[in-house]
């Protein structure tokens, strides 16, 4: 008996909401906060972006306090952020990994560095163009981001096999005794 695409796709689907718990994306617009005009143009088009590319409206995150080195005063805003969470993050988490970061410009794959102790992978992304969703022309306005992806279980090595099984493309570990670069002798 074969197994459909579709029934493929569905285990596959429940695998992915089984290993993660949500996927947080965030992106900081404190830089954009000093242009002209930037909650009627630029927070409004970042908004925008971010709503194409996650199916959900972004939170507004404001500053709590100010910070006088970095131009930031209290309640100006500083970011958006989207937690994604059940069928939006497995569309997100699949999404990501099959058509944006094959998309990126230079990219070998995910460092193991990019695991934490907890086994949350966090990925940034330079600009939002990767996502088909988005269009250079309608969007002037660039932004970076990142995605938190945080799995159920808080544990290092069991997320690296797993984001690994799900197809996630990760470097793989060099050989230890082999150094890069030229010798000193």
């Amino acid at each position: 008996m074969a197994i459909s695409k579709e029934q493929q796709e569905n285990s596959r689907r429940k695998e992915i909401r089984g290993f993660l718990e949500k996927i947080v994306l965030d992106a900081g617009v404190g830089r954009m906060s000093q242009l002209p005009n930037f909650e009627e143009k630029s927070l409004v088009q970042v908004m925008q972006d971010i709503a194409a590319m996650t199916g959900q409206k972004p939170q507004i995150r404001r500053a709590k306090k100010s910070i006088a080195g970095f131009k930031i005063r209290e309640n100006q805003i500083v970011g958006v952020r989207v937690t994604l969470r059940r069928e939006k993050m497995v569309d997100f988490f699949e999404r990501l990994v099959t058509i944006v970061l094959p998309r990126v410009r230079d990219f070998r794959g995910i460092n193991r560095t990019a695991i934490d102790s907890h086994g949350v992978l966090t990925v940034g992304v330079r600009d939002q163009f990767v996502f088909p969703e988005i269009d250079q022309t309608t969007s002037p306005t660039a932004f970076s981001f990142g995605a938190s992806i945080v799995p159920k279980k808080k544990d290092a090595k069991l997320s690296w096999d797993e984001f690994t099984k799900l197809g996630v493309p990760m470097k793989k570990i060099e050989e230890s005794g082999k150094k890069k670069g030229k010798s000193r002798n």
